[in-house]
């Protein structure tokens, strides 16, 4: 698609490429629908519904050319978990699927999304590889012949007991073979029929042509998806806001990862506030029409972007081909087996756990370790957002760290002495024979680059001790570029130290973003005015007079 004077020329090899793409979305993505909307406890039809409606809205809207939208493996968590303990009911989920659209719109008006994107690799890891465990454990019921049960993939694991007691054989064996052919489906064929539909259309027919009692999607229903609000009330507000704000937050998440992914593979850049805002948009519309809440989908973008699509046309088309698939095979999705459903998410949700970051888990550093651990363990065993929160605290605090011991290197505290610093320009045997050539009567405290809050503890433990060693420190901020509140404040400390060990201070070269950081928190109150200067001639100067006084 070209660009010229601010008007958009759309070409036939664009049209092309979107058709290709959104073919190729639409068709790869229709188990992915259908089988997490299963698995998030709505029903198939929900996930349905939601890839045509969020598909749609967020192709219309959002910031990404290339991105496709609809449901996804964290959000299938998300909502199975508050189906299990949070609602009363499921038209309840919608209710809050709606707040949290307006929460992502506001998060995009307020211009949050780039900061939503800064989520550390280790963080996203262990958050991928727990989702992806959860949907294994929990689909285990499903592909024995049985429901999925309250209490996450804890509760799925102290089912298996029960499981075991009353195994349905034929949804085994129809989910074994759908799950055999996801996996073994041949490389040259994936062209022509994606795995994922292969091994649904064939779990499909074997459920057929066996019959017997193997749980199936049942009634769909035809024609559009019928427009209603959901049920608001006082109490519903309440409960809904905690729900809310985590699938507003873990489809942002969700969404902005994929995004950049697009980013790469396209080598262009989307715009995250207005991402955001599209998403928003679009979760606010599928919760009108009962649909699952959605985010980007990270398998179905990157099938589009492979497939040639460039712009949001592919994206338009692939919901479009959904609905159509909706509106005229309807009656042909009643008869699809759970277990074929479940398997597929298996599939997919093996394919979701990050193997790269485990299989080298003898190479990776012991704090990025420690955050990928946290988060899995906390996605597994408390919740997705709480295990994000943490995850991005622990990341926080190991960054922290590591600025640390960068920033405390680039601190420098050296003695000058008398000789090469005060009488540079004099002749040594002009001197008188009592001044000590080797006195180092003034220091310089170097600080170059950017400090804050992460070095300020260790900073003025290290450098209180050398300013009491002169009778005169310079204060070098020449080379320093960035100084938050944190550090303003340890240069306080560092002049209060050398105020009670009687050292004069000088500061040199201030200027920029320091300056006005120490000036707005008045920490120079106490350095007159003639000790502050712009270069080492003029701290040379004040430093002999303040020493001959």
């Amino acid at each position: 698609m070209l660009q010229i004077k601010g008007k958009v020329r759309y070409s036939r090899d664009d049209l092309r490429s979107d058709v290709l793409g959104g073919v190729t979305a639409g068709v790869v993505g229709l188990p992915l629908a259908l089988a997490f909307g299963e698995g998030s406890g709505l029903g198939a039809v929900a996930g349905l519904y939601a890839a045509v409606s969020m598909g749609l809205f967020a192709a219309l809207f959002g910031g990404t050319q290339t991105l496709v939208s609809g449901p996804t493996a964290p959000m299938t968590v998300a909502v199975s978990v508050i189906v299990a303990t949070q609602v009363d009911s499921l038209t309840e989920v919608f209710a809050i699927a709606i707040m949290a659209g307006v929460l992502q719109i506001l998060l995009g008006a307020l211009r949050l999304g780039r900061f939503i994107a800064y989520t550390p690799y280790s963080v996203i890891s262990g958050f991928m590889s727990g989702v992806g465990i959860i949907i294994i454990l929990s689909q285990t019921l499903p592909f024995g012949g049985t429901s999925v049960v309250e209490g996450g993939p804890l509760g799925a694991i102290r089912a298996w007991p029960d499981l075991f007691g009353d195994l349905n054989l034929q949804a085994v064996v129809i989910g074994a073979v759908t799950l055999a052919v996801s996996i073994f489906w041949p490389s040259r064929l994936r062209r022509y029929l994606p795995a994922t539909l292969a091994a649904l259309i064939a779990g499909t027919l074997l459920s057929v042509a066996w019959g017997g009692d193997t749980p199936i999607i049942g009634d769909v229903p035809q024609g559009f998806p019928e427009i209603a609000l959901p049920a608001f009330s006082v109490d519903l507000l309440g409960r809904a806001v905690q729900p809310a704000i985590t699938l507003a937050l873990l489809g942002s998440i969700n969404t902005l990862l994929t995004s950049l992914m697009a980013d790469s593979m396209t080598r262009t850049q989307h715009d995250s506030d207005r991402e955001l805002i599209g998403q928003g948009i679009g979760n606010v519309a599928t919760g009108f029409i009962a649909g699952m809440p959605s985010a980007g989908i990270t398998v179905l973008t990157g099938a589009n972007i492979r497939a040639g699509a460039r712009t949001r046309v592919s994206a338009v088309l692939c919901a479009g081909i959904l609905l159509a698939i909706l509106l005229g095979l309807g009656r042909f999705l009643e008869v699809i087996p759970h277990a074929a459903l479940a398997a597929i998410l298996m599939r997919i949700s093996w394919d979701i756990i990050d193997w790269r970051f485990l299989t080298r888990i003898r190479q990776i550093q012991r704090e990025h370790l420690v955050v990928m651990g946290a988060t899995l363990a906390l996605t597994v065993f408390v919740d997705l957002l709480t295990a994000v929160a943490v995850g991005l605290v622990v990341a926080g605090m190991v960054g922290a760290r590591r600025f640390e011991l960068f920033q405390m290197d680039r601190a420098v505290s050296v003695p000058l002495l008398d000789q090469t610093f005060l009488y540079a320009d004099v002749d040594l045997f002009d001197l008188d024979d009592d001044v000590d050539m080797f006195a180092a009567r003034t220091g310089m405290v170097g600080l170059k680059g950017n400090f804050t809050v992460a070095s300020s503890r260790r900073m003025i433990k290290a450098l209180s001790q050398d300013i009491g060693e002169h009778e005169v420190v310079i204060l070098d901020f020449s080379e320093t570029q960035y100084i938050d509140d944190s550090a303003a404040l340890v240069v306080e400390q560092m002049i209060d130290v050398a105020r009670a060990e009687d050292t004069e201070c000088i500061v040199m070269g201030l200027q920029g973003a320091p300056e006005e950081t120490l000036q707005s928190l008045n920490v120079l109150r106490h350095i007159p005015a003639d000790h502050i200067v712009e270069d080492l001639d003029g701290a040379r100067e004040v430093a002999k007079r303040l020493l001959d006084a």
